[in-house]
């Protein structure tokens, strides 16, 4: 029986940057719409040519975003047999607390723009294999994650931007349950009138 090699330290200076300390400086600024890359590099406390090495663009910067904050709030774990609701609650609840720890990430999301394919297909994909372990048929499974992703969002989206709908502060946790109980979609559909 032989030893398992050790690692060797690595030369030269360690890196001070990752996705994840960019997209951190990113977060704790506030407004994506409003970071300029110049002042991410100098809350990072890198020049602009390392913080270029890593995103080239603000494109790519939201990309970085998309990406970690996927990351963030989709269980690691797959859905268990008849357990698909309380998953996607937890998915929910994770994007409630890290979308609007982000100001305007939900309204971002909410406007129809350039998303990150990778990002949002594994977010995508995970709702979808959630319906389809529940037994729904893979095209209403995917008119079920039109409907859990745009409402969710646009329920985020909600709250950055206020609208005046009554005297009582809305709550996720009433729309939740309230969405859940109404998924998976179901054939026929309401005819339109």
């Amino acid at each position: 029986m032989t030893d398992a090699p050790t690692a060797r330290p690595r030369r030269g200076r360690p890196a001070q940057l990752s996705r994840e300390l960019i997209v951190d400086a990113a977060v704790s600024a506030g407004s994506l719409d409003a970071l300029t890359m110049r002042e991410l590099a100098t809350r990072l406390g890198v020049s602009h040519a390392a913080l270029y090495r890593w995103v080239k663009n603000r494109y790519e910067l939201v990309d970085t975003v998309n990406e970690v904050m996927v990351e963030r709030v989709l269980p690691s774990d797959p859905p268990q047999a008849g357990q698909w609701r309380p998953w996607l609650a937890r998915l929910a609840w994770g994007m409630h607390d890290r979308f609007l720890a982000l100001p305007g990430y939900a309204t971002r999301l909410a406007r129809p723009h350039r998303h990150t394919g990778q990002a949002l297909g594994r977010l995508r994909g995970g709702v979808i294999a959630a319906f389809v372990d529940a037994g729904v048929a893979p095209e209403l499974a995917e008119q079920s994650w039109y409907v859990f992703i745009t409402s969710v969002v646009g329920w985020l989206a909600v709250q950055e931007q206020p609208l005046e709908l009554g005297g009582s502060a809305p709550r996720f946790d009433l729309f939740l349950d309230t969405l859940l109980r109404g998924l998976p979609a179901r054939e026929p559909g309401t005819a339109r009138p």
